[in-house]
């Protein structure tokens, strides 16, 4: 059975950073496979993993519709195929496996771009099922999702057992992640678990009236991330965040975090 891992929030709190430090934990500490899916646009979790990014589901979407375009005058589109005789399921799965980045614990693929002109509701669940039958060959799954309630809205965020909003330490930020979590229930996602992480706190400890708002959440607060200059200073050399010593307080943070979150399923 997989477990997937969804993290969400307003830009600039730090998911990606997050979801690197999740995917180190979980090659570390976790027997089985693990993907990572890059569902925002901007498509850099794969430098927070040391990864080289080739191809992107969204371009690799993009040439599928510019093939099918090309064969309508040889009525290759009517007839559900693209040239060479491959159907377009077949397309979308051999590409989208070819566009894996793989690591040595650790496999990673990227969304990238959102629609462009035309339409796109064919091709859409030809990829969600693709991309659905790829995470399930996987132990865990994490994705990180884009900035904001976008992903939510549109209902690219489903099925999953841990939601994690991320928040920095502000009352606006806290803001944000409530409506993402009112959000992601008015859908009707299915969505086991919900929870809070604070990213970003000055030496670690909430100010009083931060911690009085969680309180009134419906929304478990799972841990609190320290600020820290080691990994500032990992984000202004590129290096990948993965490289952080396991004696880093942002990883030992993240890996109590997950020790019992995962300790609950």
């Amino acid at each position: 059975m997989t477990t997937t891992i969804a993290l969400a929030g307003k830009g600039g709190v730090g998911k990606t950073t997050v979801a690197g430090m999740i995917i180190k934990y979980l090659a570390q500490n976790q027997s089985g496979s693990i993907l990572a899916i890059d569902a925002d646009p901007s498509s850099n979790l794969n430098m927070v993993l040391g990864l080289e990014l080739e191809w992107t589901v969204g371009e690799i979407r993009e040439e599928m519709l510019q093939q099918v375009k090309s064969s309508l005058m040889g009525g290759g589109a009517a007839m559900g195929t693209l040239p060479g005789g491959m159907n377009k399921r077949d397309y979308l799965e051999y590409h989208v496996r070819s566009s894996l980045a793989e690591g040595s614990r650790f496999d990673l693929i990227a969304m990238g771009r959102g629609e462009g002109q035309g339409c796109y509701c064919a091709v859409n669940h030809n990829l969600r099922e693709v991309v659905d039958a790829l995470s399930a060959r996987y132990a865990y799954v994490v994705i990180d999702n884009e900035a904001g309630m976008e992903h939510l809205s549109r209902r690219t965020t489903r099925d999953v057992q841990h939601l994690i909003i991320v928040s920095d330490p502000t009352l606006r930020g806290l803001v944000a992640a409530r409506r993402i979590a009112e959000l992601s229930r008015e859908l009707e996602i299915n969505i086991e678990n919900r929870y809070l992480v604070l990213n970003r706190v000055p030496n670690g400890r909430l100010p009083e009236p931060l911690q009085a708002e969680i309180e009134k959440m419906d929304l478990p607060l799972l841990g609190v991330i320290p600020a820290d200059d080691d990994l500032t200073i990992f984000e202004f050399t590129g290096k990948p965040l993965v490289d952080l010593g396991d004696d880093s307080p942002v990883y030992q943070a993240v890996a109590e975090m997950m020790g019992k979150m995962l300790s609950q399923v």
